[in-house]
């Protein structure tokens, strides 16, 4: 048997608490799924320790998705059962209300001289002209104005 890089060895204690999670499913999928994987895994002394491979292949996983249970084991223990993969600070939003403001004055009013009407590149030139942002694209400028609408 290879040294695994992420080790799982349960506790009595923790298989219990893994058991129940597994069993009452008053848990997301989320976390059932991740309990069901550390059970598998478990190289402690009444775990079966399965390979990555063994345990996808029994609770129809990829072996890759076994792989990153057994790390977040190692990185967050029993926590990992309450944080989702997918947690990560979402970007800021280019336009504040302030900036939100000031683009619908801009569509409300006349169009630049030579057209007859506000497009969403317009805007957007127009918007970084006054120094409203950096930069910004036209489909964010049309979000944005959808909002509004």
């Amino acid at each position: 048997m290879s040294v695994k890089r992420y080790r799982v060895a349960l506790t009595a204690a923790q298989r219990t608490e893994l058991t129940r999670v597994v069993r009452t499913g008053q848990q997301k999928a989320f976390a059932r799924r991740r309990a069901q994987i550390w059970l598998r895994v478990d190289q402690g002394p009444e775990g079966p320790g399965d390979t990555d491979v063994g345990a996808g292949t029994r609770l129809e996983l990829s072996a890759q998705t076994v792989y990153r249970a057994r790390q977040a084991w190692a990185h967050q223990g029993m926590a990992g059962l309450r944080t989702a993969p997918m947690d990560h600070p979402r970007n800021a939003p280019i336009l504040d209300g302030e900036g939100e403001a000031r683009l619908t004055v801009l569509a409300c009013g006349p169009p630049p001289p030579g057209f007859a009407r506000w497009t969403g590149r317009l805007l957007a030139e127009a918007l970084v002209a006054e120094g409203v942002v950096a930069t910004i694209s036209a489909t964010t400028v049309n979000m944005a104005l959808k909002k509004t609408r």
